[in-house]
């Protein structure tokens, strides 16, 4: 099993420096005690393309003298702290330089190359070169003289090439160099290459150690990517631009994937990788673990060592703060896993696009109304799940559409929007509605058929809205169209027409088991964020699941909730997450000041009177009621996490 209390130990260090003189087996040592780690990652190899130990198939970096990957495996071992050992693997600055016939070329364009070329930053390598045979040569050489318990490739992912070896295959292979998608399938054909190469390089020296090829992304729908590893690390720094609603995304999608134990990896930084002196306030490294463990996986915190070899003690008191609550916690952790009622059909998955705003929207419409969740792809099953959401895009394989019809015909639920459910300019469901084709008018208007926060009124709709016509289903939102779209000589006001009473028309309706709403809603809500979007998705949801939920809480909407269970202990984990989030700088967002909350109303479903529920790790029994197949209890105070155990 993967240990919960990771650092991952970044070390780029420039040929300039003097390495490691300040290096001590009893330094380093002291600096994980007092961090709580469990297991670091540590470098063989860095981006500047130098070795951190003797080698007799790279060099050696110029500033060190002696072997200092071995004394940092020897000073792990010594203490029972894990060490897979770090290779850089597309960025290579000393190769790049000096076997250019070796380098990544990312254009025809010789302009945008010497750009590229000349720019402060790593440069990357092509795997269909020489590169490749010296990169597994600098594994087997780790291999063979470590025997490292795991290997961490970094900055790995499919890259369309136009170095001459790229070329040359292309053609060989009758692929065309001036067609996109030719040049993205032999991206994919190089980066299978690479990854069969790395991986056989391992497992020629050993069965188990772990492989990870990191690409700073988990392609969801990606198995032939995912196959490759042994395990998956989510990368996600809140700070250096992922936010604190990615990770939570990243992982209700890997998650569901079978036999694939994964972590979250966050940054003590202030921002992201590289930042030598930017730290952390603690509250903020407390509340990024605690949100990987109660999402199911095992924490990494990102540092990196000072070229002098000394591990930073503020750091590792700092890391020390978050871990040593996580290490308390690791009873209720172990073998946990996440409970969803929702499946959402990830956007990415169907057209490849990993910044999708449907999943984004979704996410954060789930997220911020506490529903459990996953993401998941065309191979998952839907057996375990109450309701499936189908986010905006279109692209429904006909054998998902099957299963999708087999769910709804077991009673599943389903919400559809924008054009997720349209082909050939009809509807693959029974919306009980006709699909009339994409609505011209823009912006559009939303008019609740319910109550809402600020009431019965005409709602801005910012996104593509569709046409459709009601056919005997119940219309839960009426849409509005301006009554001119905005032109030269068309416009009224600063920024669009007002709503045009007699134009309504349906926009969301609900037939049986499945829901349509008739706007790219989650794509939307990923942009603009308007409460009247979350508002008609709630109702919708909460209408068709009818409370048939397995937890709910009342929280505010930066909270998180969710449910694990430990089969094997008969027994469920409520996670309670809370913390204040600002924006600090221009585009920075921080957690540094604790808000508790007080008195927090939850429910979960149980089959029978649970025989206890008590917060953990304290050990603290809660009162709880049992009625009508729940039990209803409240926990006195959430201070960034709380865990409630609740047991059969």
């Amino acid at each position: 099993m993967l240990r919960f209390r990771q650092v991952h130990l970044d070390f780029h260090t420039s040929g300039l420096l003097s390495v490691g003189d300040s290096f001590s087996k009893e330094q380093f040592q002291s600096a994980l005690k007092a961090g709580h780690v469990d297991s670091i990652t540590v470098f063989s190899k860095c981006h500047h393309g130098w070795s951190y130990h003797p080698t007799t198939v790279n060099e050696m970096h110029p500033g060190l003298d002696f072997d200092l990957l071995g004394a940092q495996l020897e000073a792990c071992k010594e203490i029972n702290v894990n060490a897979p050992v770090y290779i850089s693997a597309g960025f290579d600055e000393k190769d790049y330089n000096s076997h250019p016939e070796w380098r990544w070329i990312r254009s025809e364009n010789k302009d945008s190359i010497s750009e590229y070329d000349t720019e402060a930053h790593f440069h990357l390598l092509c795997f269909n070169t020489g590169y490749l045979d010296k990169l597994c040569a600098e594994i087997e050489e780790v291999m063979v003289k470590y025997a490292p318990c795991g290997i961490f490739l970094d900055i790995i992912s499919p890259k369309i090439c136009f170095c001459t070896n790229c070329l040359s295959d292309m053609k060989k292979l009758g692929l065309d160099k001036n067609n996109r998608k030719d040049l993205e399938k032999f991206s994919i054909i190089t980066f299978n290459k690479y990854a069969d190469a790395v991986n056989a390089a391992v497992r020629r020296h050993s069965d188990t150690a772990t492989i990870f090829h990191n690409s700073g992304h988990i392609p969801k729908g990606d198995h032939s990517f995912i196959n490759k590893n042994t395990h998956l690390e989510l990368e996600s720094l809140p700070t250096g631009g992922w936010g604190y609603d990615h990770f939570p995304l990243s992982a209700a999608y890997v998650r569901t994937l079978e036999d694939k134990e994964y972590l979250g990896m966050t940054g003590k930084f202030h921002q992201s990788w590289g930042e030598f002196g930017g730290f952390k306030h603690p509250n903020a490294l407390i509340y990024e673990t605690s949100l990987s463990v109660a999402n199911g996986a095992g924490c990494s915190i990102g540092d990196q060592m000072h070229s002098l070899g000394e591990m930073n003690m503020s750091t590792y008191s700092l890391i020390g703060k978050a871990y040593s609550l996580i290490e308390e916690k690791e009873p209720w952790l172990t073998a946990a896993e996440n409970i969803a009622d929702i499946a959402v059909l990830s956007a990415e998955a169907i057209t490849g696009n990993r910044d999708s705003k449907a999943d984004i929207g979704a996410n954060r419409m789930l997220l911020e109304n506490k529903y459990l969740y996953n993401f998941i792809d065309e191979t998952a099953d839907l057996s375990e799940y109450k309701m499936l959401l189908l986010p905006d895009v279109p692209g429904i394989s006909n054998e998902m559409l099957g299963k999708i019809k087999a769910f709804i015909d077991r009673g599943g639920k389903v919400i559809a929007s924008g054009e997720s459910i349209v082909k050939n300019g009809e509807f693959l469901l029974d919306t009980g509605a006709s699909y009339k084709g994409e609505n011209e008018m823009s912006p559009t208007y939303f008019v609740p058929c319910f109550d809402t926060e600020n009431g019965n009124t005409a709602y801005i709709m910012r996104c593509k809205s569709y046409i459709i016509e009601e056919k005997g289903c119940e219309c839960v939102a009426i849409r509005q169209d301006p009554y001119f779209n905005r032109t030269r000589e068309h416009f009224c006001s600063h920024m669009h027409a007002p709503n045009n009473p007699e134009s309504s028309a349906a926009g969301a309706v609900i037939n049986g088991n499945v829901a349509y709403i008739a706007w790219d809603i989650f794509t939307a809500y990923a942009k603009l964020g308007h409460l009247s979007f979350k508002e008609l998705f709630a109702y919708i949801a909460d209408r068709m699941l009818q409370d048939n939920v397995s937890a709910k809480a009342e929280l505010p909407d930066r909270a998180v909730m969710t449910l694990t269970r430990q089969k094997n202990k008969n027994r469920r984990i409520m996670h309670l997450l809370f913390a204040h989030t600002t924006v600090r700088g221009e585009h920075t967002e921080v957690i540094e000041d604790t808000v508790p909350l007080y008195n927090v109303k939850c429910s979960v479903s149980c089959q029978k009177a649970p025989s206890a529920v008590s917060l953990v790790p304290s050990g603290e029994k809660i009162p709880y009621e049992y009625k009508d197949g729940k039990a209803f209890f409240t926990v006195p105070e959430v201070n960034i996490h709380q865990m409630v155990l609740i047991e059969d």
